[in-house]
């Protein structure tokens, strides 16, 4: 893992969509929780994420941020087999509060769905990948005026 000019357990716990690809290659974008050294992207049967997961765990997730009005340019690389592990709510309500919000009241139907239907018959599942590599940078630059 490199050193980083900033913070890589702040920058990763905004809401920020990742981006995740599997072998094929196969890209695509993903709400995700940084947390206990790993990244958290919850999937199921339902999604192509599962099936390539199940077939070839090889992952590489970025998760950046580019600002072209202050210059902020940070960025995360991650690498390594990701596993396919039993969902717990309690996990899935922080991951979805970051993105969402704390009221519930006001989520759309098939996000509180997540939390309340039964896993098991549903089959949602967490991707977790815990990196082999994780590199950061900032990459940043000065605005003038």
């Amino acid at each position: 893992m490199t050193s980083p000019a900033f913070d890589v357990d702040n920058f990763l716990s905004q809401p920020l969509t990742a981006r995740i690809a599997t072998h094929g290659p196969t890209v695509r974008p993903v709400w995700f929780l940084w947390e206990d050294g790993a990244f958290w992207v919850l999937t199921g049967p339902w999604a192509r994420l599962f099936d390539h997961v199940r077939s070839n765990p090889g992952v590489a997730l970025v998760v950046d941020a580019c600002d072209i009005e202050t210059g902020l340019v940070q960025q995360v690389i991650a690498r390594g087999d990701a596993e396919l592990v039993p969902f717990d709510v309690p996990r899935g309500r922080r991951k979805l509060i970051r993105y969402l919000g704390a009221d519930e009241s006001g989520w759309d139907a098939r996000f509180v769905n997540y939390l309340y239907d039964d896993p098991g018959e549903r089959g949602t599942t967490w991707l977790r990948l815990v990196p082999d590599s994780l590199s950061a940078q900032d990459l940043s630059y000065s605005v003038t005026a």
